[in-house]
């Protein structure tokens, strides 16, 4: 059943993200006001595979107080192609310049508050240019062997909903 939307308020504003109320009536039942995240450009990560295993990222997310392995990704700059997103945001967060981008899949990871997306790469090799450019994504960047991968999503390693999603959708349907 499709819900009818009647209009929609903003509470907050901001390049990143704003917060709105949207006036919404399920068919047949109430009425009400639904929070909703609106996300103005969509995300990117992408799977860095190479001879030594999947480049990844160790960092701290203080929203969630937690510590985690993430695939390199961020959010795509206005007038951006998300390939080429991707691919920059590979290269500022890890040094490494990734092989040529092959898009896997978009999804909408929290489509019950918002409508973000994450739009997910995958990338065979990658050559390295240098430290990475913005040293404040990450404590450590390692190639990590894929027997390892899976047991770190296994130990609940990989924690933020974009490097799940792309890890585990990468092993399943992509290495042979």
């Amino acid at each position: 059943m499709e819900w009818i939307e009647h209009g929609e308020r903003s509470l907050y504003e901001s390049p990143w993200v704003s917060l709105r109320l949207v006036d919404v009536e399920v068919p047949g039942g109430a009425r009400f006001e639904h929070h909703v995240i609106r996300r103005p450009l969509p995300a990117a990560g992408t799977v860095v595979v190479g001879p030594d295993g999947v480049l990844l990222l160790w960092r701290h997310r203080f929203i969630t107080r937690s510590w985690g392995w993430e695939v390199p990704a961020g959010r795509v700059e206005e007038g951006e192609a998300i390939e080429v997103g991707a691919a920059r945001e590979v290269l500022e967060e890890t040094g490494w310049r990734p092989g040529p981008l092959r898009h896997l899949f978009g999804c909408y990871p929290t489509n019950g508050i918002s409508d973000g997306r994450f739009e997910l790469f995958a990338a065979e090799g990658a050559t390295y240019v240098g430290e990475p450019s913005d040293p404040s994504e990450a404590s450590r960047v390692e190639w990590v062997p894929v027997a390892r991968v899976r047991e770190l999503l296994r130990e609940g390693a990989v924690q933020d909903g974009l490097s799940l999603t792309a890890l585990t959708w990468w092993l399943l349907h992509e290495l042979t």
